[in-house]
């Protein structure tokens, strides 16, 4: 395994570190932008916002497309949800779901973007 380079300096760039601070994410919301991208890191969840990407879809919908239960789909699109990646409308016993905004669509093309390099 390749080992990654070690400063052996002792000496801190206070200037660096000034100009550095001041621009870091606070405590809580580093949390929340870590608890955001951790709902990316599930390859169903990842899916789901595809196909939604693609077209508003209800669970049913999804479901057949995964070839999960209602149930599992209901799950992730619970969490989705509740942190406004998705949003839904109801159209009569129906309830469709899409993206909540274009910043989902975004946060997807750039990793795609990424690992297509």
């Amino acid at each position: 395994m390749e080992r990654l380079p070690v400063c052996d300096c002792e000496s801190v760039h206070q200037d660096l570190v000034d100009a550095v601070k001041p621009q870091l994410l606070d405590g809580a919301e580093a949390i929340d932008l870590a608890s955001l991208y951790k709902l990316f890191g599930d390859g169903t969840r990842v899916r789901i916002m595809q196909a939604l990407r693609l077209h508003e879809l209800c669970v049913c919908d999804l479901a057949c497309l995964l070839g999960m239960t209602k149930s599992a789909i209901s799950h992730q699109l619970k969490a989705l949800r509740l942190s406004n990646l998705v949003k839904f409308r109801r159209e009569g016993q129906n309830v469709f779901y899409s993206l909540a905004d274009e910043h989902v669509e975004a946060i997807l093309d750039l990793g795609l973007d990424h690992l297509r390099e």
